[in-house]
């Protein structure tokens, strides 16, 4: 369920009116920015962009780049995106790291669904000219680069349906190259990028009946290895995408500097889709609740547009 608190009918007119009231002057009301901005579902974000421009001749979030700073301003930038938008945006970024962050590129295509990622490889191409696919393989090289891609590039089957046989065949190809410690056997990344989400469950499951343990517990070898992280992390998502980023919220919040990059995607890109569920699973892991830490761990308007999108009351 989502967390994000929004009116069934509000008026885009009169948002884009108060928006550009908080934006004018000396100042910027930032309190009104995240009071609109902060109880508005997608496409009635869309809708304020399309008012403001109408009205006013000028990009809205182009504007608010301007009057605004830090990580409140990036909170907000990637909450104005229309959401495939956002997620090519979140992608490019990540592939610029000195180190390619894989957790967003895993997300996209472990936990998204096929017309979900489709639709951000679109956006993609749309924003940048070229392919993620294509930036990926020159922003990656090696077994990391050849797993993204392969992730990045298939379309998987969606549905339900699953083979019992092929689960148990597969569940031993992957024990086999665990044991080896052939990590980066063909077969391993072929089975975890291509496979029907259903499919790697009942693989995954199939996996622990026969030894007596998950397969993620299995693949620990070199802690600093990118492509091993990466193949646990496209298993994690699969396996329960909550679970998944409630541990990427405490692990943001727990490090000494909070990782606002981590704790903005998390809550930006969930609280139209589950982002309740996750607080309630950070509240049974940690015994204090996810509004607290938050609050606890950042300050001014970003702590205040965070709360907000996680549906604290004004």
């Amino acid at each position: 369920m989502a967390s994000l608190i929004a009116p069934e009918n509000p008026s885009p007119v009169a948002d884009a009116e108060a928006i550009r009231k908080a934006v004018q002057g000396w100042g910027t009301d930032e309190k009104a920015i995240i009071s609109i901005m902060g109880h508005r579902n997608a496409v009635q974000r869309k809708l304020i962009r399309q008012a403001y421009e109408e009205t006013y001749q000028e990009d809205l979030i182009k504007r608010l780049e301007s009057e605004l700073s830090g990580h409140f301003e990036k909170a907000v930038f990637r909450w104005v995106l229309d959401p495939a938008d956002r997620d090519a945006v979140l992608a490019n970024v990540a592939m610029k790291q000195s180190k390619v962050d894989y957790h967003v590129i895993v997300e996209l295509s472990c936990i998204y669904s096929p017309e979900e990622l489709l639709a951000v490889k679109r956006a993609y191409q749309a924003r940048f000219k070229r392919s993620m696919e294509e930036d990926l393989a020159s922003h990656t090289s090696g077994d990391l680069g050849k797993f993204l891609v392969a992730l990045v590039g298939i379309y998987r089957y969606d549905g339900d349906e699953i083979d019992p046989r092929l689960a148990k065949s597969e569940a031993n190809v992957l024990h086999n190259a665990i044991k080896e410690k052939i990590f980066n056997h063909e077969e391993v990344i072929r089975i975890v990028s291509t496979r029907s989400k259903a499919q790697l469950m009942a693989t995954y499951n199939r996996y622990k009946d026969e030894y007596d343990t998950t397969i993620t517990k299995h693949l620990v070898d070199d802690p600093a290895d990118q492509y091993l992280a990466a193949v646990r992390t496209a298993i994690r998502c699969v396996n329960d995408p909550k679970k998944y980023y409630e541990k990427v919220i405490r692990n943001a919040l727990n490090k000494p500097g909070t990782d606002e990059d981590a704790l903005t995607r998390v809550i930006v890109t969930r609280a139209e889709k589950d982002l309740k569920e996750i607080k309630e699973l950070y509240y049974k892991r940690n015994s204090v609740s996810l509004d607290h830490a938050v609050a606890k761990e950042t300050s001014g308007d970003y702590e205040a547009f965070l709360l907000t999108l996680l549906g604290k009351e004004d």
